[in-house]
């Protein structure tokens, strides 16, 4: 097909610097809506605008745009950024694309995503999801399980503390599996939605279904370790995590994290979209990009105010 004005937010991490590189390939143009500071590798073809949640302004950087790639939202509340903020300011932006004569709007979510969730992470995500079906484009939404990949920070950290410590905390009790998801799969699932007009649902979920301890294993092989694993109670272990995130600086883990990770959200429903095996990808490639430097993402996401 012939290619497309696409805007995505956050195109230089994470889920939208993946996305990015594959509207790239496939002959779109490109441009984002991000804070981050330039840096080498940055692909100069993406022109930048600044991500500010002005009506006016988003109006503006958003015009001529045909499709919207939506990755925007926070992981835990810091520094008076809430849910409730990522919801609105998530509204306000999908308002500012219809009015800008955006198309099509292509939004990531996250598996199982309800109103009805306790987790306001998760209720959160559903209400995005109900203000992008409102807002008047045509739309598309991913919800991705744990998307792993060369930038995914749980993941890297986990194997930066497996690099140094000699055994790991891993919560006790029922639950607790996962279906990671390779960060490539998720962006072609998204692209191949910015290049369709059906308006979808999908999970973003690869092959494996794995406990979370059984995942921590394959992640230690990958990178030649075999630590003990420490079973906690889960409040104790986010007890832990929260005393080690002092000298980093960060948020380990969050609540919300560990409770969807035992209600088991992070496991899809549906048949898997994801082609590639994370466990065959990580002991193949874990060693080269996981847990050689922390990732602080307290420090990228909100004091250098990266998207």
């Amino acid at each position: 097909m012939t290619g497309r004005r696409v805007m995505v937010t956050g195109a230089f991490s994470n889920i939208g610097s993946a996305t990015a590189r594959e509207l790239l390939a496939r002959g779109h143009d490109v441009s984002t809506l991000t804070n981050r500071v330039p840096a080498d590798g940055d692909d100069p073809r993406i022109e930048r605008h600044a991500l500010r949640f002005d009506r006016d302004h988003l109006i503006a950087s958003l015009r001529g745009a045909q499709v919207l790639v939506n990755t925007y939202w926070i992981r835990f509340p810091h520094g008076g950024a809430t849910f409730e903020h990522a919801v609105e300011r998530s509204a306000l932006l999908f308002d500012a694309a219809r009015e800008a004569g955006v198309e099509r709007i292509v939004h990531v979510s996250v598996s199982n995503a309800s109103l009805d969730s306790p987790l306001a992470y998760y209720s959160g995500k559903a209400r995005v999801e109900e203000a992008l079906r409102a807002a008047g484009p045509s739309w598309s939404i991913v919800r991705p399980t744990l998307v792993v990949g060369p930038r995914d920070v749980l993941t890297s950290n986990i194997a930066w503390f497996l690099r140094r410590f000699p055994a790991i905390a891993v919560p006790r009790g029922a639950g607790y599996r996962l279906q990671p998801v390779l960060i490539d799969d998720v962006a072609r699932l998204l692209v191949e939605r910015v290049e369709s007009v059906i308006e979808d649902v999908v999970d973003a979920a690869g092959p494996d279904v794995l406990g979370f301890d059984e995942y921590i294993r394959v992640l230690a092989r990958s990178i030649g370790r075999s630590p003990k694993l420490l079973r906690m109670p889960p409040r104790v272990m986010l007890a832990a995590l929260g005393l080690a995130g002092v000298p980093l600086r960060d948020t380990i883990l969050t609540p919300e994290e560990l409770w969807g990770l035992r209600d088991e959200l992070l496991v899809s429903r549906a048949p898997a979209t994801g082609e590639s095996s994370v466990v065959e990808w990580l002991l193949e490639h874990g060693d080269r990009w996981f847990g050689h430097d922390y990732v602080n993402d307290t420090v990228s996401r909100f004091d250098a105010a990266s998207a």
